[in-house]
């Protein structure tokens, strides 16, 4: 039975999850940091409060939540992007992101868009399709597409690598993605 000790199970799993609960921080983490670039008081900046809000929902620890708005006092060199794009259905696609290298993260979001068939589009293009949310911090669809289930899987699988980017930070689609 070499081999199969209970603890290299127990170390495989806790890795595993480890790895997605830090991705799910990072990307908490670096929108308080952006948040918190224009005022670092939650209780006159409401991006900031939303941000930390959301952390808290995830578990982020508050030493890191702290962390984060210090920094971003610091360093002034990350950016917000919105990156407008339509998968091969012709659904909409609005992506944010925060980066430090605003030509990288372009050039890795286009690189996995155009590995998926999506295609990158030109700034307002795709905008008009989305209206902002009611609570000013997201966008959703003027108009929500029915797609088909086939088309479904392929835009869920486009998404969910838009969402493994580590600046990618929130995703929007037109689409109305039901469970079937």
């Amino acid at each position: 039975m070499s081999g199969h000790s209970k603890w290299a199970q127990i170390k495989r799993k806790k890795g595993i999850t480890d790895q997605k609960r830090g991705q799910i921080f990072s990307k908490l983490l670096r929108a308080v940091s952006v948040a918190a670039k224009n005022d670092p008081n939650p209780q006159y900046n409401p991006h900031l409060k939303a941000a930390i809000d959301k952390a808290k929902e995830n578990n982020v620890p508050q030493d890191n939540i702290e962390r984060a708005i210090k920094k971003s006092q610091e360093v002034k060199d990350t950016e917000s992007l919105l990156i407008e794009a339509y998968d091969p259905e012709g659904v909409a696609l609005l992506i944010e992101a925060t980066t430090d290298n605003k030509n990288r993260t372009v050039s890795e979001i286009k690189k996995i868009l155009s590995n998926h068939g999506a295609k990158w589009a030109d700034p307002g293009s795709v905008m008009w399709a989305f209206e902002p949310d009611i609570d000013g911090h997201g966008w959703k669809p003027k108009f929500p597409q029915q797609v088909p289930s086939k088309s479904q899987e392929k835009l869920i699988r486009l998404m969910e690598e838009l969402d493994n980017h580590d600046d990618v930070d929130e995703i929007y689609t037109s689409a109305d993605i039901s469970a079937e």
